[in-house]
């Protein structure tokens, strides 16, 4: 126990018995850990998501990437047919 609590223990011990006293003071410590446990799953989940946007962010300059190549090439296949057309 920490300071804190022997200090909580004893006040209340004093107002509502020791075996009370006991008990509170272990719910409040459960509880605590609990949040401790709770806030740890939410920083995972937040690191998750920072990997998830890197994820999407290379993904979506892969996308670019690739779209341009293709606007190349569609542009020299037109270019072909035109030359083809004009010079029949």
């Amino acid at each position: 126990m920490s300071t804190l609590e022997i200090n909580l223990y004893n006040k209340l011990k004093a107002k509502i018995g020791e075996a009370e006293a006991k008990e509170l003071i272990e719910f409040i410590d459960f509880r605590s850990e609990e949040k401790r446990v709770n806030s740890d799953k939410i920083l995972a989940t937040k690191q998750d998501i920072s990997e998830v946007r890197l994820e999407i962010k290379e993904a979506k300059t892969d996308m670019i990437k690739w779209f341009f190549a293709f606007f190349i090439t569609l542009v020299l296949m037109i270019l072909g047919l035109y030359a083809t057309v004009l010079l029949k």
